[in-house]
């Protein structure tokens, strides 16, 4: 099987790097397509050996751009063609039907309640999504909680499955070297409590609720946010302006999957140095990050984490569900400081998120969508 993976961008983000860990698993011949940004994650993937190209898309309405992507497909005689975030499936449903290919399948990330990938989920933006969804055969969610927004936004319920994204646990366990080093890179204190945050530096992501918070909590708590993005400025003249600037570390970008020649400490480190993980961003679709930290055995607090809500019940009991402003979140991180460390080790749950699971699960829809199928997928 021969497939082709069409990608918006490939700077570090989640969606990015779940394509990169998801491709270590499949067992396909993949292939990537990046519209534009070719970051990090194209340098990860071609260190993989995984061939990327770039489109040069120059923005959503550079029309040119369907023709060319229209002949890499039909050229590269892709059996399957498998998109992700919004402009690429609008651009590759449509490029894979011109080009003759009708297995074409595609995931959903990052659909809010009210948002698409920081779009306002408009009268538009539903239109033409739903016109491109119908080009496809099967639309994945990355949870059930993702799949009812789908649903609820016009998607028929036949065409939608649920794979959950998928991690490496034993990569994320806890390492006391590791945490010592990266907590020297940063300039953090080794008997510091360090409260971390992971993911893009967006409005969504609210990361400015942590550092109002921090101003609420003793001088021995640090603020470690890893991640880049536009709101980097932003954060840095607002912990300034509270007065809690030398207590926050931002990294940058840090992927887990290390880019070849990248000696800085990677995602993994940063966890172990953290005692705590705090995601406040009230529309996350999976919620990778408080996996990530589950598997290192830290304490999460979230605003919104379906990858952990659709579990049963206690599955996960580090992980809590924090509603409110700064101040309900330094009431909790204030507990998690006088409770103590705990033992730093993963709950059983996490095994559910395993990628090689994810990947059979998506070989099992492939092998679907090329026979014309509508099957569902394993579980197993």
């Amino acid at each position: 099987m021969k497939a082709l993976h069409v990608i918006t961008g490939l700077g570090v983000g989640g969606a990015e790097q779940q394509l990169r860990l998801l491709l270590r698993h499949l067992p396909a011949r993949c292939d990537v397509v990046t519209l534009t940004n070719p970051g990090p994650v194209a340098a990860g993937l071609t260190a993989d050996g995984v061939q990327v190209t770039h489109l040069g898309m120059t923005g959503n309405r550079d029309l040119g751009a369907l023709p060319r992507l229209t002949r890499l497909i039909r050229d590269g005689g892709y059996d399957l063609v498998h998109t992700h975030l919004y402009r690429a499936c609008l651009y590759g449903r449509l490029a894979a039907r011109l080009a003759g290919v009708t297995a074409v399948v595609a995931t959903e990330h990052s659909i809010g309640a009210t948002r698409l990938e920081g779009r306002p989920r408009t009268a538009g933006v539903r239109g033409l999504y739903l016109a491109g969804e119908r080009l496809g055969h099967t639309t994945v969610a990355v949870s059930p909680t993702v799949a009812e927004r789908l649903r609820h936004w016009g998607v028929p319920g036949q065409r939608i499955r649920v794979i959950p994204n998928g991690i490496d646990a034993p990569r994320f366990r806890y390492d006391e070297a590791l945490r010592k080093e990266a907590r020297a890179v940063h300039g953090l204190p080794q008997n510091a409590f360090v409260v971390g945050g992971v993911g893009r530096l967006t409005p969504g992501k609210r990361f400015d609720l942590l550092l109002r918070a921090l101003a609420l909590l003793p001088g021995d708590v640090w603020l470690l946010l890893v991640g880049g993005g536009p709101e980097e400025t932003v954060l840095l003249r607002t912990a300034r302006d509270l007065g809690v600037a030398d207590r926050v570390v931002l990294t940058g970008e840090r992927p887990y999957l290390p880019g070849p020649g990248d000696r800085a400490p990677g995602l993994v480190a940063l966890l172990s140095a953290m005692d705590a993980l705090a995601s406040p961003s009230p529309e996350e679709s999976f919620g990778l990050a408080v996996v990530e930290a589950l598997a290192a055995g830290l304490p999460v607090l979230y605003a919104s984490c379906p990858a952990v809500e659709d579990l049963p019940p206690d599955a996960a009991p580090a992980a809590r569900r924090v509603t409110g402003g700064a101040g309900a979140f330094a009431r909790e991180l204030l507990r998690l400081r006088a409770s103590g460390p705990g033992e730093r080790s993963a709950p059983e749950v996490v095994r559910r998120y395993d990628i090689a699971r994810t990947a059979r699960q998506l070989m099992d829809l492939y092998t679907a969508a090329l026979s014309g199928s509508n099957l569902e997928v394993s579980t197993s």
